[in-house]
């Protein structure tokens, strides 16, 4: 094999029924990596990490500090650390690719005090 690992995200068990994180499948150590397929009304917990959301199909809104951003196809939007955040999906099926550093080595609620991993607490419940 070549310096590379390729994963497929649909044969990754999504958390809380919607995310399937890609990091830990691909030995990512400095790069957070998620698919996440939103169901009509999904919403994840509030959380506060760096993050960079893409919103790959329809429309949804992203609650930041309060403020609800309305997202398109092709909308990217920057999240800094501290701020914090919700998806909040509407009525049809979306897909996001979420991007975050460091790469999350958590892929339960329980990912206790880890060094340098970020509790995936927010997609799950």
């Amino acid at each position: 094999m070549g310096a590379y690992r390729r994963v497929n995200y649909a044969e990754i068990e999504p958390i809380s029924g919607a995310m399937h994180t890609l990091s830990d499948s691909l030995e990512s150590t400095q790069v957070g990596v998620s698919m996440v397929r939103c169901e009509p009304g999904w919403r994840n917990e509030p959380h506060d990490h760096e993050e960079i959301y893409i919103l790959l199909e329809g429309e949804a809104t992203v609650v930041v500090d309060g403020d609800a951003l309305e997202l398109a196809a092709g909308d990217a939007v920057w999240i800094p650390p501290g701020a914090t955040r919700q998806i909040r999906n509407g009525d049809g099926e979306r897909s996001f690719v979420l991007v975050s550093a460091p790469a999350s080595r958590c892929v339960t609620a329980t990912c206790g005090d880890e060094e340098a991993a970020w509790s995936t607490d927010g997609f799950v419940g």
